[in-house]
């Protein structure tokens, strides 16, 4: 999985912040029993929620990596509908798309 160059700057950058923000992540990701393609769904579904581009893109990324099929990645946008609204849900389809159409 490619890392953007965006990240790998900061991480150059502010190596002390990057690592400890990957701490947090890994620490996170150990304190409870879900396994890590429900992980991966969820913080895509947040991410969609939020409205965060980079955020789907990298959860989308991640949840492959983890085993989710293309259609789990679709549904779980879809599913943000009712909440967010169509043109939200929209936007979040198509970036989930960049990932899985090759950016």
């Amino acid at each position: 999985m490619a890392v953007p160059k965006r990240y790998k700057k900061f991480k150059e950058d502010y190596s002390a912040v990057a690592n400890a923000y990957e701490q947090l992540g890994d620490a996170v990701h150990a304190a409870g029993p879900l396994d890590e393609k429900t992980r991966a769904l969820i913080k895509l579904a947040i991410s969609t929620g939020a409205r965060l581009e980079g955020a789907v893109h990298s959860h989308t990324r991640k949840a492959l990596k983890a085993g989710a099929t293309p259609d789990e990645l679709r549904h779980v946008v879809m599913l943000s509908l009712p909440t967010i609204g169509l043109p939200s849900m929209m936007a979040a389809l198509s970036w989930v798309d960049d990932i899985l159409e090759g950016d």
